[in-house]
């Protein structure tokens, strides 16, 4: 097994946390990939992940998520797939890479890394056959999503990793990550399943004191047609609608969707409208 991932696999114990981890590694190997390229002079990394890979949120984390800087139309995510294929293979990973063709006209770009999951607990994860609870024919799928339009007023920062080995990321600022979580909350069609994951992080942003970058916040609101009003978008309006919607959630549902993402689901206990609440006219603050 290579050394560097043999370091990155230290920290994962139970077989529900290697499964996790081996994703985590597949995102990081991916990264450096992409950091080869032109990829971070063009683009930045946001959400859940960027949350998990470079701030250390205690929740694992299955997609990724970029954003281009400027809108760019003739952009193609496509032309840096073989890029990712190339640094997983090279550290012994078997992983395929493929671009999701859309019929509609999104600008949001997707594409998936595939690969069996037994085989790669054998072989990268240095465990031995057979591993229980996992299929034989289990995938490891991860998404990855690019805008191509994205919404202004957003900031960025460079981040350094040290492994598998030493490179760097541009991802958007926390307050800029803070403002497309609350757009998340406030904006994101949930349809039949309450996306918990999103909870989960509003209150890591609160817990850490993160401000929210509300000019961002109102341009994605705007390109999304959630913000209508002349008037510019305000904390006690944030707060307002955000009340609004935990009016509306079923908590103990979205408690179930972020279970299998954390080590600790105690931590969930004090989940409710009242809760919430109280914190985001306690703790929600804006950029000085």
């Amino acid at each position: 097994m290579n050394v560097e991932i043999s370091r990155m696999l230290r920290d994962y114990k139970n077989i529900a946390d290697k499964r996790n981890g081996l994703k985590e590694i597949i995102q990081e190997i991916s990264l450096l990939g992409l950091s080869r390229t032109d990829f971070f002079s063009r683009a930045a990394f946001y959400g859940g992940t960027a949350l998990r890979i470079f701030y250390g949120i205690d929740r694992f984390s299955e997609d990724m998520d970029f954003s281009l800087i400027s809108p760019d139309a003739n952009f193609n995510l496509h032309d840096y797939l073989s890029a990712i294929e190339i640094e997983l293979n090279s550290y012994g990973f078997e992983m395929s890479t493929k671009f999701k063709v859309k019929n509609n006209l999104s600008p949001v770009q997707s594409a998936f890394i595939k690969g069996n999951t037994l085989v790669h607990l054998i072989k990268i994860m240095d465990m031995q056959p057979p591993v229980s609870g996992v299929p034989n024919n289990e995938v490891i799928k991860i998404r990855i999503e690019i805008d191509t339009n994205p919404p202004n007023k957003a900031g960025y920062e460079q981040k350094f990793r040290l492994q598998p080995q030493p490179f760097s990321v541009k991802l958007y600022d926390l307050p800029s990550l803070f403002a497309g979580k609350l757009h998340a909350l406030l904006c994101r069609n949930w349809k039949q399943r309450i996306k918990g994951r999103d909870f989960y992080d509003y209150i890591w942003y609160l817990s850490e004191g993160t401000p929210v970058n509300i000019s961002h916040l109102e341009a994605r609101m705007i390109q999304t047609g959630h913000w209508i009003d002349a008037d510019s978008l305000t904390l006690p309006r944030v707060k307002e609608l955000l009340y609004n919607r935990f009016e509306k959630i079923n908590f103990e549902q979205a408690k179930e969707d972020v279970i299998p993402f954390i080590s600790d689901p105690g931590k969930l206990a004090i989940w409710s409208k009242d809760f919430f609440t109280a914190v985001t006219h306690e703790k929600l603050l804006l950029v000085h």
